[in-house]
C-alpha cells in the first residue's frame, strides 16, 4: 500500500525562519526608533519656532521681550518630548531653547537641544549631529 505524505514544517525550517526574523528585527528596530525620534524632533522645532513668534508678538506689545515662558507659551511641547524655555531675554534680544525630555527616550536623540535667537540663528548642542543636519 502507498503511504500518505504528511505535510508540515520541520523543526529546522522553523528555526531558520526565526533566525531570519531575528536578524530583520535587529537591523530594523534601531532604524525605526531613529525615525520616531526624528518625528518628535520636528515637533520640538516647530513649537520652538512658535515660541519665537510669540516672543516677537510680545515685544510688539510691550517693547521688551518677556523673561518668563508662562507669559507667552507653554513650557512643554504637545507630546511632552521637549521642554521649552527662555534662556535669556532683554529689551533687544532673546534666546529660546527646546531641551529633550526622557519621554520616549528623546533625551538620547542625536540632535539633543535646539536653540533659536531673535536674529533667527539656529543651533544645536549636546548631540552628535551638527546644526545643518538637525535643523532641516
Amino acid at each position: 500500500s502507498m503511504m500518505k505524505k504528511t505535510r508540515g514544517f520541520t523543526l529546522i525550517e522553523l528555526m531558520i525562519v526565526l533566525a531570519v526574523l531575528a536578524v530583520i528585527v535587529a537591523v530594523g528596530y534601531p532604524s525605526y526608533q531613529e525615525h520616531i525620534k526624528k518625528s518628535h524632533r520636528a515637533e520640538g522645532m516647530g513649537q520652538l519656532l512658535e515660541l519665537a513668534d510669540r516672543m516677537e508678538r510680545a515685544y510688539s506689545d510691550a517693547g521688551t521681550y518677556p523673561t518668563s515662558i508662562s507669559e507667552v507659551y507653554v513650557a512643554t511641547t504637545d507630546g511632552g518630548f521637549y521642554t521649552l524655555s527662555i534662556v535669556s531675554a532683554n529689551n533687544v534680544s532673546f534666546i529660546v531653547s527646546a531641551t529633550p525630555t526622557s519621554v520616549g527616550n528623546q533625551n538620547k536623540d542625536k540632535c539633543h537641544t535646539f536653540t533659536l535667537t531673535s536674529l533667527g540663528e539656529k543651533s544645536v548642542s549636546g548631540g552628535s549631529l551638527g546644526t545643518d543636519q538637525c535643523w532641516k
